[in-house]
């Protein structure tokens, strides 16, 4: 079985569960396989929880999920050090974060130290506990959720931590035959019984060999072109970082692989692009005057910038 058929499997799996998102899905898996982190902002009850334990399943993942909420403590997810009378030394005692898939649950709910505290676990995959530094098993993934803004007892997620989420995704409603599947009891019956279909060292290799897709110079001068074309855009307030334009490369070469390519287009690059953009750019005064969504003006930019020939 070649990776894309098993990369095609592992969809097929999540899609039983999660009916009628495969978008969703697929952007998943390639944020997973690009080694980027996820945030899933929706409200309440459509299945982003249930959508992240499927994932563990099925690819073998280390799982821990945590509930934010006010009074989470930085050492809740970090880890901490203990006294123990028998041995005479201090033991430490490894946080959430220690783990391959890590949920963060309602993330904005929590208090800005906590938020800080993940940091440098997102970027760099390591905490730093009491002066010491303790490396995360790989690979590590944060998927988060959070409340739309507005909802009670959240607060704005800080840029420098939206920034390190590679995408920004919206699950949504289910349609109405996908919500009677639901009510009927079957997918919760399969969601038990998963079985892992990729083991933590394939999912390692695919990473590898993602990395290795061939990007044309004219894609990185897309690339580039794009994350610029928000900073100087009337519709834009404020434009994507550099970090942008990576996490934008890592997916579009995500996308390229699980389609079986060896090289990246540019339609790799437009399908992705509104995920990637969403979460690091502001809409301007014009734009919000006009009743423009965020969708509609990433769609702009491809007026703007000339895509290059596949």
């Amino acid at each position: 079985m070649t990776d894309q058929e098993k990369l095609q499997r592992v969809q097929d799996e999540v899609n039983y569960v999660i009916r009628g998102k495969g978008d969703v899905v697929c952007r998943v898996l390639a944020a997973m396989i690009a080694g980027g982190h996820i945030l899933m902002e929706d409200i309440p009850g459509v299945g982003k929880t249930t959508l992240a334990t499927t994932f563990a399943r099925v690819l073998s993942l280390a799982y821990r999920r945590v509930q934010f909420t006010p009074d989470v403590l930085p050492s809740d997810l970090l880890g901490f050090s203990m006294y123990h009378n028998k041995t005479g030394e201090f033991m430490f005692h490894e946080g959430s974060v220690f783990c391959n898939l890590f949920l963060a649950d309602e993330l904005n709910r929590t208090s800005p130290k906590t938020q800080s505290a993940l940091l440098e676990v997102m970027e760099e995959h390591q905490a730093s506990v009491e002066g010491e530094t303790r490396k995360l098993p790989e690979p590590f993934v944060v998927i988060a959720t959070q409340n739309p803004i507005g909802s009670s007892g959240t607060q704005m997620l800080p840029e420098s931590q939206l920034d390190r989420f590679m995408i920004c995704l919206s699950m949504g409603y289910p349609e109405h035959g996908d919500a009677v599947e639901l009510l009927r009891g079957e997918v919760w019956k399969r969601a038990e019984e998963l079985r892992p279909v990729i083991t933590l060292e394939e999912l390692r290799e695919m990473r590898q060999a993602t990395e290795k897709i061939f990007v044309h110079d004219a894609i990185y001068e897309y690339i580039v072109s794009l994350t610029e074309a928000t900073r100087t855009h009337e519709l834009f307030a404020m434009g994507a970082s550099p970090r942008a334009s990576i996490a934008l490369l890592k997916m579009a070469r995500a996308m390229a692989y699980i389609a079986g390519r060896d090289f990246v287009t540019a339609q790799d690059v437009q399908i992705v692009l509104l995920d990637v953009l969403r979460h690091r750019v502001r809409l301007g005064a014009r734009a919000r005057a006009e009743g423009k969504n965020m969708r509609s003006c990433i769609q702009e930019l491809f007026q703007v910038v000339k895509s290059p020939r596949s």
